[in-house]
């Protein structure tokens, strides 16, 4: 559930950073700040509702997901202390989203690190040493996700000075482009919380023991492929500036190089996980059922997180390059399509293994289709030279755009030469 409100977070804070990023690709720092700020004022407003919504029909939505008894009581407890911090979350991550796509991924990564390191030190105090037990756990997080807020917007207002006064008639005017991404970015991300809950659901059928072996590969996934998932978010302010300025074959480069990238570190981690198994059970102290599928998982199925790896680049970059709808098509027609069919058959013909082979196998093909499609798209804008324009809809003359920009820096270059010139000649003199 937690994961579900998390995406539609990540959907908001996508079209922050490709809005910013293609403003400051044109050299436009003053729509940048525009969109940044009718961009925060949505996303808000939007992470209000949907919590208040959530907190309201949260016990009937865990009942769904198939909690009873004391497990749904933890759920509903834990759950219910989180949600109110959600507009929290979704500004900091807003704000972070804003700092990486001016090209300052530093900062950004600072507010995500401070984050962490906050539930990291206060996790054990509240759980044990206070004795809060989850609820502890719950206010930790809490706790972090006001440290992430802090310090991202710190460096949004303090050091880049991004935001600006906001305007009811800049944000009316720009609820279409922030829509036109936000949305279909949402939605991309709602597909993999639907996927995992199909998965957690056949799952189940199999036992604690095998719902407590997916609960573990779903820790060790992240931490594993850290490096995956942080890419994506690199690409997307690298795609979106240099499309913003019409850079199609710098796009491509980073294409290419961030699939290679992928590829190997996919591979490394592989063999790491190979060898290290039989440790992670112990780690976790794993049970009979719970240690059969994590070392399936590590010995054969890692290899699979090649095409997701693939498919998060694709879609960073289709969101990036404003084509947002691609993005939502190949993540749900990844889970529709791929995903639920494989999970399915594989927990009817062979159990708990067939269900985290399944999803894996389901990745595949539209991780294949997702990377041509991404590579189709740059070489059709390059030959098309179509860079989105400042408002969608409205079509930009490149050539000309671009040969005045060029030329007013080439007379300041020559102003700026002629000037040193005379104050070395008057020097001289002197």
């Amino acid at each position: 559930l937690l994961y579900f409100v998390v995406s539609i977070s990540i959907g908001l804070q996508i079209a922050m950073g490709a809005l910013v990023a293609r403003a400051e690709g044109q050299y436009r720092r003053d729509l940048a700040g525009r969109y940044c700020t009718s961009a925060l004022v949505f996303n808000g407003t939007t992470a209000v509702v949907i919590s208040t919504i959530a907190w309201f029909w949260v016990e009937d939505v865990l009942k769904i997901f198939g909690a009873t008894g004391q497990t749904l009581d933890y759920a509903v407890s834990y759950t219910r202390i989180l949600l109110p911090s959600m507009p929290v979350l979704v500004l900091g991550m807003s704000a972070a989203a804003a700092v990486r796509a001016v090209g300052d991924a530093r900062r950004s990564m600072w507010a995500t690190l401070v984050g962490s390191a906050v539930n990291g030190i206060l996790d054990p105090l509240f759980i044990f040493t206070f004795g809060w037990g989850l609820e502890g756990a719950a206010i930790a997080s809490v706790v972090a996700r006001v440290g992430v807020m802090l310090v991202a917007w710190h460096a949004l207002v303090s050091v880049h000075k991004l935001p600006q006064a906001p305007k009811f008639e800049h944000i009316r005017k720009d609820l279409a482009p922030i829509l036109h991404i936000a949305g279909p970015a949402m939605l991309t991300n709602l597909a993999t919380p639907i996927g995992g809950s199909f998965v957690l659901k056949n799952m189940a059928k199999f036992g604690d023991g095998a719902v407590a072996g997916a609960a573990i590969m779903g820790r060790i996934t992240p931490v594993a492929f850290a490096l995956v998932f942080a890419l994506s978010s690199a690409v997307g302010p690298i795609v979106g500036q240099n499309a913003g300025a019409g850079h199609y074959h710098r796009v491509r480069s980073t294409l290419v190089n961030a699939m290679l990238f992928n590829v190997a570190y996919v591979l490394v981690v592989w063999l790491i996980l190979w060898q290290c198994g039989e440790l992670i059970v112990r780690g976790f102290s794993a049970g009979p059922e719970a240690a059969d599928l994590i070392l399936f998982y590590t010995h054969w199925l890692v290899g699979a997180f090649l095409f997701t790896g693939g498919l998060f680049i694709a879609n960073a970059s289709f969101n990036n390059l404003h084509r947002p709808r691609l993005a939502t098509a190949f993540n749900f027609a990844r889970v529709a399509l791929g995903i639920i069919p494989a999970v399915y058959f594989g927990a009817k013909w062979y159990g708990a293994r067939g269900v985290i082979a399944g999803e894996a196998i389901g990745s595949i093909i539209f991780g294949v289709a997702g990377i041509a499609a991404v590579f189709i798209l740059v070489n059709r804008l390059e030959k098309n030279q179509m860079p989105p324009s400042s408002d969608p809809g409205t079509p930009v003359n490149t050539a000309s755009s671009y040969s005045s920009a060029y030329s007013q820096m080439a007379q300041t270059v020559v102003q700026v030469d002629s000037e040193l010139e005379l104050g070395r000649s008057e020097e001289d003199r002197g």
